[in-house]
């Protein structure tokens, strides 16, 4: 729990403090987005496969924590640091070792507690190394669907 802890004050003031892109719509959208996104995808890898699970396998009040208070500001880090007006080499760089930056990480989740608070069932490090750029692109997507509606919406004027 204690790395848990320190890992959500760390990426949410990471997150919030280096922002300079994401406005507060932007940010809340990107938020609800992510907890939406994963719980649906942790009701089935999670909780009917048993892939993984954040402290045990049951649905547990801790559980809550890195799916409302984790994943979001790393989306959010991912959003505002990625390089948009560059190439695509710099684009597919950023991407790539963004996925790496995550990868170390969830190796880390995997200590003991009170250090770590991620178990493996089936699930291995390499199915989150081919998955993370998908969810990451998924997440910058509907980013960019939102900056449209967005604009859309002060064009309309409303």
């Amino acid at each position: 729990m204690i790395g848990l802890l320190i890992a959500i004050v760390t990426f949410n003031f990471i997150g919030f403090k280096t922002n300079n892109r994401l406005t507060g719509n932007q940010i809340l959208h990107i938020w609800l987005f992510t907890i939406a996104f994963q719980l649906l995808f942790d009701i089935f890898i999670e909780f009917k496969y048993h892939a993984y699970w954040y402290f045990d396998k049951e649905v547990d009040w801790r559980g809550i924590l890195p799916h409302v208070f984790l994943i979001p500001p790393v989306n959010m880090i991912f959003l505002n640091w990625f390089p948009y007006k560059r190439k695509w080499l710099m684009k597919f760089s950023f991407l790539f070792l963004f996925v790496i930056a995550i990868l170390l990480y969830e190796i880390i989740t995997l200590l003991p507690e009170p250090w770590g608070y991620f178990h493996y069932g089936w699930w291995k490090l390499w199915h989150a190394a081919i998955l993370d750029p998908f969810l990451l692109l998924i997440v910058l997507g509907f980013y960019k669907w939102i900056c449209k509606l967005e604009k859309r919406a002060c064009l309309e004027g409303r």
